[in-house]
């Protein structure tokens, strides 16, 4: 499988050969769905928590007397129908993470890719260098390319230049090689890769 590489005033500057075991790879959305709902929930911190009615603070004392009060009878002011009551079914601090193994996250990141590649929502640059460490340098690049909606730039190793430049513009994702993950392929519309990172990712994902 062959690709058109660009610069970043996007005029075609090469084409390389792509492993198919990486660029290639069937499709499976099912496996995708997995890791992605995976992903999400191990990011979830599970801190959250309210008190139920035998946690509240106070008496347990019968507000008013059974009967000849006009009141629904009451046993305690406690009760979730109090203010300042319990919470029926309180939510309390829990693990939400899912277990996915190795290879069924190198499979779905394979598969994410390769179906990006074949809706032409893959770029691929010789480098991604800014004249200067400015905001607008980021946006003339994704004007030139037209990109209006959510990007990945895909690098070979951090650079802060890069991220500084970039932080201020919501829909753009800057990641490296190394980090990059399912949920962000997916989640973003267009990925742009420079060439050290396809190298990258093809040596460590090549069958």
């Amino acid at each position: 499988m062959k690709a058109k590489v660009y610069n970043m005033q996007n005029a075609e500057v090469a084409e390389i050969e792509l492993n198919d075991s990486v660029f290639g790879a069937e499709y499976n959305e099912a496996l995708i769905h997995e890791v992605v709902v995976a992903q999400d929930a191990n990011l979830r911190q599970g801190t959250k928590s309210t008190l139920t009615r035998s946690e509240v603070r106070g008496h347990a004392k019968k507000p008013w007397k059974q009967k000849h009060t006009g009141h629904a009878r009451q046993g305690s002011t406690k009760g979730p129908q109090f203010v300042g009551g319990g919470v029926v079914f309180a939510p309390k601090p829990r693990d939400f993470s899912k277990k996915v193994n190795k290879f069924a996250k190198r499979t779905a990141l394979v598969s994410a890719l390769s179906q990006k590649l074949a809706q032409n929502e893959v770029v691929i640059l010789d480098k991604f260098a800014l004249d200067q460490v400015k905001t607008k340098e980021v946006q003339k690049f994704l004007d030139t390319f037209k990109f209006d909606k959510t990007v990945c730039v895909v690098l070979n190793e951090k650079n802060d230049d890069v991220l500084r430049a970039s932080n201020n513009i919501q829909r753009v994702d800057v990641t490296t090689a190394n980090l990059l993950n399912v949920s962000e392929v997916v989640k973003n519309k267009q990925i742009v890769l420079t060439l050290d990172a396809v190298k990258s990712i093809e040596e460590a994902y090549a069958e």
